[in-house]
């Protein structure tokens, strides 16, 4: 029998109406809002546009010639090739071992997903304390090994592999426990009749585990590759203003710094509509390169 909450349409405006204008005035409004500034004269954050700029789209034509915001497009890519490789990666590997372990399964589900639950900020003050130049646990271990002469981890040589290193690690963990769901949805029926015939654990893997999530895989690179063109916080925590020397930059840095830190809100509303677009576009491909199959 079918429900009665179907055959009454109008039940649903009840569940549906409060929704969408929640979604109205906190995200759909602030969007245009912000693509309406984009185009305007704002001195300071809260104050009423001056007019249009002139010419209207000389913020966009500055983010051309911004070396900076170049910059911080490019450790971006980076970044999103390391959250590929580095956190939808290793998050598979991880995934595919606890799922083969008899005991023990929810101890390092709960392990791998914890550190997503601590603030990025707490995760910025606790890698800069590790990579500190005095008396850091960095420099102090390889002392213990002999090294001689401590490191400087923050300059510019080495600020950036820095910088990425605890974002994809704060990150694996929710996408460990997204490919865990998926691979508890394959049926172990398949297993079994594989094992029957003779099929190793590695080819059980290859032939079964990895076509089955492939598609839960692309919603990961997905989420992980528009992820990277907004992670803000913990950057921002480790290097303040792109230090050292402006080298990084990130989107979501560089817009910040733009609004509050040198007041120029209109330009930072242009970069916030550069990384929309860029989210859309990059989102198009890596569905493309990464076509979800049919089962």
């Amino acid at each position: 029998m079918e429900s009665s909450i179907y055959k009454k349409k109008r039940n649903l405006l009840v569940f549906l109406v409060p929704a969408f204008l929640f979604m109205a005035v906190f995200l759909y409004y602030p969007f245009l809002k912000n693509i309406w500034n984009s185009f305007q004269n704002i001195s300071s954050l809260g104050a009423a546009g001056k007019g249009w700029n002139e010419p209207w789209y000389s913020n966009y034509v500055k983010m051309a010639g911004d070396k900076n915001l170049r910059t911080a497009l490019f450790n971006t890519l980076i970044m999103m090739a390391v959250t590929i490789v580095g956190q939808v990666g290793i998050a598979v590997v991880l995934a595919l071992m606890v799922d083969n372990i008899k005991r023990g399964g929810k101890f390092f589900r709960t392990v791998y997903f914890f550190p997503i639950v601590i603030s990025a900020t707490a995760l910025g003050l606790m890698f800069n304390l590790i990579f500190l130049y005095d008396k850091g646990m960095v420099n102090q271990f390889l002392e213990m090994l002999g090294k001689t002469g401590l490191t400087d981890w923050k300059d510019s040589a080495h600020a950036l592999i820095i910088m990425m290193i605890p974002v994809m690690w704060q990150y694996v963990g929710f996408y460990f426990v997204i490919l865990i769901t998926g691979l508890n949805n394959i049926p172990e029926d398949l297993y079994e009749v594989a094992a029957i015939d003779g099929a190793t654990r590695w080819q059980r893997v290859r032939y079964i585990t990895l076509p089955l999530l492939r598609n839960v895989i692309c919603t990961c690179v997905v989420l992980a590759v528009t992820g990277a063109l907004k992670v803000f916080d913990l950057p921002w925590v480790m290097f303040p203003k792109g230090m050292p020397l402006g080298k990084t930059w990130l989107t979501g840095t560089y817009m910040y710094y733009q609004a509050f830190n040198t007041k120029n809100v209109d330009y930072s509303s242009a970069i916030a509509v550069l990384i929309v677009v860029l989210g859309i576009v990059t989102s198009k491909i890596v569905n493309k390169v990464f076509k979800e199959a049919e089962y």
